[in-house]
């Protein structure tokens, strides 16, 4: 005899194979963190889920109770959208596995695992594709926003290289999306975030990449003009094997830095060369022709170590407020405020980076994918992140008032992987022209909201 009433938690815990983890459970105070220390937030219960049926179960708790639903990867939100007060939390950090199928040159990896997963496991193929700059991020959220990395200006976004994803939707169904079935769900997954269900898994797209050369040049502050006006010129001729960016940047005790400089803050440029290595050497010549050098390090390493060259200096539980930005150029206007706030970085922690997203971005029709901003050339994120809670009002204002300056020479949208939770009103912008299409998507597949825990389109 069948009953209308609502799960209860031993009902999921019949049906789950995972852990399920409730405010009583040894474990919980564990399994409620996430990666930014701001966020101190209760769920009724996580679910350590193992597999697809864990993810259905979990899907179909939360919305026969009514009860907010998080989805987990990473755990890197920023905003803390991995987690929420009294409803429930899909952790999908378990479900990691990665399968490598040389002769295609794809990958098929589990909605849990991280960048420093897929590449380790991609690596000894000699193949990649664009992932993020930190090793511990997800695979899922990076790529269901964008995916903004190394490998952006050969190889596009994680997001055009995604050929294939298995989703759960609001109604605790599983659907395949490709270019072939829910051709809708698939445009919209491509840059409209977690709005449309639990991404339990992604193909990928690989590329011939194995060992890079890395490039990290560190510059006086009082360089700022000169590095920009370089980085501006260079990267929009620059062989699209080339992925850098500029930083703003406190020096750690590295050994490539002399022990003086330590603490002291410098523009710097992070680069990775991805092609013919014997071309490498002639490209980091023209990166340290940009200002004087303060210090410098070139080595070749394989792609996987660069993915995790900062994960040291940004460990679980610090402090995270960041604001985000697009441009069509690298204005003047830019610069000058790249060089009145940049020198201000609060801690080592701390940076900002100017991410290049043309090259093979540019190549993608921009209605191609729910990505709306193909015509930017500069993906802007000033990365507020410090250990001590007592610093949050000062760091704060330096992230929001950096912000502020760059806002009259930006684009009215930013990305949404790098969005605060104060940024809900700047949706529409931030999706672009694309927002009324993934509207009527959101409407077909998730009538009720029941994915809002994001940078949510209300249907």
């Amino acid at each position: 005899m069948t009953t209308m009433t609502s799960p209860t938690i031993d009902q999921l815990r019949e049906r789950a194979r995972g852990q399920v983890i409730t405010i009583s459970d040894d474990g919980y105070e564990e399994a409620r963190r996430v990666y930014n220390g701001m966020i101190d937030k209760r769920p009724a219960v996580v679910i350590r889920a193992v597999d697809v049926g864990d993810v259905m179960a979990g899907v179909d708790y939360a919305r026969e109770n009514g009860l907010d639903l998080s989805v987990r990867g990473g755990a890197h939100s920023v905003p803390g959208f991995g987690t929420c007060d009294d409803g429930v939390v899909i952790d999908l950090l378990q479900m990691n596995g990665v399968r490598v199928d040389p002769k295609q040159k794809t990958a098929r990896a589990e909605g849990g695992t991280t960048w420093g997963g897929f590449n380790h496991a991609t690596y000894p193929f000699g193949l990649a594709t664009t992932g993020g700059i930190i090793g511990s991020t997800g695979i899922g959220g990076l790529t269901l926003g964008g995916g903004i990395g190394y490998l952006t200006r050969g190889f596009g976004l994680s997001l055009d290289n995604l050929l294939s994803a298995d989703v759960v939707t609001a109604d605790g169904s599983f659907k395949v999306a490709s270019a072939k079935e829910n051709e809708d769900l698939f445009w919209a997954i491509r840059g409209g975030g977690g709005n449309f269900g639990v991404v339990t898994s992604f193909e990928y797209r690989l590329h011939p990449v194995k060992d890079v050369v890395a490039g990290i040049f560190f510059y006086p502050i009082d360089k700022v003009r000169e590095v920009l006006q370089f980085y501006r010129d260079y990267v929009a001729k620059a062989p699209e094997e080339m992925g850098l960016f500029p930083a703003f940047q406190i020096a750690p005790p590295l050994p490539f830095i002399k022990e003086e400089d330590h603490g002291k803050t410098f523009i710097a440029i992070i680069s990775c060369w991805a092609g013919p290595m014997d071309k490498a050497e002639g490209e980091m010549a023209k990166l340290r022709g940009a200002a004087p050098i303060v210090a410098e390090m070139v080595a070749p390493m394989p792609y996987y170590v660069i993915n995790g060259l900062f994960d040291a200096l940004l460990p679980p539980g610090l402090q995270h407020y960041w604001k985000a930005s697009f441009a069509t150029e690298l204005t003047d206007g830019a610069i000058a405020a790249h060089a009145e706030f940049g020198p201000q970085v609060p801690v080592v922690n701390s940076t900002m980076h100017i991410y290049p997203i043309n090259g093979a971005c540019h190549r993608v029709k921009p209605d191609a994918t729910a990505w709306g901003h193909r015509d930017a050339s500069f993906a802007t994120v000033i990365a507020g992140m410090w250990p001590e809670p007592a610093d949050n009002a000062k760091n704060t204002k330096w992230v929001k008032d950096y912000y502020k300056a760059l806002e009259p020479h930006s684009q009215a949208g930013g990305y949404i992987n790098f969005m605060a939770e104060d940024d809900q009103h700047r949706v529409q912008d931030n999706y672009g022209p694309h927002y009324d299409k993934l509207l009527s998507i959101k409407q077909k597949y998730d009538p009720g909201n029941l994915f809002h825990m994001n940078q949510n389109i209300k249907p």
